[in-house]
């Protein structure tokens, strides 16, 4: 205070010259201009993942067996919590396992019963799991779910494909197809149809998996296909499609059911 009280009776040029270097104009760190808002580059979005199983839940196919139940629950339940994904689809899977599952990895949980010779087929050995279908479990809560029955179907089992959408605005879906084959004119092609017009109309980023028993796409024409074909077990027909970005899949193998596991990881889209 003293010096500049001097300067002031008497501006000296080394006053003037000291002002000068004090100053904020003199280009000073303090005085050097702020970062243009929005100057930061764009951070890429985290990825969005996907675990694809078919668990064989049923009780009444060749391959439950194998499963060793519950064995095949605490596999999908390590499998979820290992692979730390955004969502799950389920095929062949019991209502009461999948509110199992759900409640011991914190996911959220929708279901499609699937209709068997008219009604809701109950899983066996044991019974009390619930009823038979398909579903989807997500980190991210619920907004709404969709499900639906495909216009035909083979044999004594109707199928059904299933759709949520999540508070992160990305809708995941899931079915499990007809087994009477790809040709024309097979129940399995007319469902594969439907399946692409169901998944092109979402009107949100779309991320799907399902046992399509087929290797053939039933992709919309702008979305990518990754399957399973790499899977020592029945190889092909377990397939991811989507309109994320990049995707990249990984197949994981699975001890206590016939079909290995898919996880894809994406990036969402701006």
């Amino acid at each position: 205070m003293r010096f500049f009280l001097t300067c002031l009776r008497g501006l000296t040029l080394g006053c003037l010259l000291a002002v000068a270097l004090l100053s904020p104009s003199s280009g000073s760190p303090a005085a050097a201009p702020a970062a243009a808002e929005g100057s930061e580059p764009e951070q890429p979005r985290p990825p969005y993942s996907l675990l694809q199983m078919n668990l064989c839940l049923s009780g009444y196919a060749g391959c439950y067996a194998g499963t060793q139940y519950p064995g095949v629950v605490d596999e999908a339940v390590a499998r979820i919590q290992g692979s730390d994904v955004n969502a799950v689809t389920l095929n062949e899977a019991c209502s009461g396992d999948v509110a199992d599952i759900a409640a011991r990895t914190g996911y959220h949980a929708r279901f499609a019963t699937v209709v068997h010779r008219g009604a809701p087929l109950p899983c066996k050995s044991p019974h009390g799991r619930g009823g038979f279908g398909n579903a989807v479990l997500t980190k991210e809560e619920i907004r709404a779910s969709e499900d639906a029955p495909f216009s035909v179907f083979s044999g004594v089992e109707q199928r059904r494909w299933l759709c949520v959408t999540t508070m992160r605005g990305v809708d995941v879906c899931t079915t499990h197809l007809s087994t009477d084959g790809e040709a024309a004119g097979s129940a399995n092609s007319a469902q594969c149809a439907e399946l692409a017009q169901v998944l092109a109309t979402r009107g949100r980023p779309t991320v799907f998996g399902g046992d399509v028993n087929r290797r053939s796409s039933c992709a919309p024409g702008s979305f990518w296909t990754l399957t399973d074909a790499a899977a020592a077990q029945v190889p092909g027909i377990q397939h991811a499609y989507g309109d994320l970005l990049a995707p990249a899949l990984d197949i994981e193998p699975m001890t206590y059911t016939d079909h290995d596991a898919m996880v894809v990881r994406a990036r969402l889209p701006r």
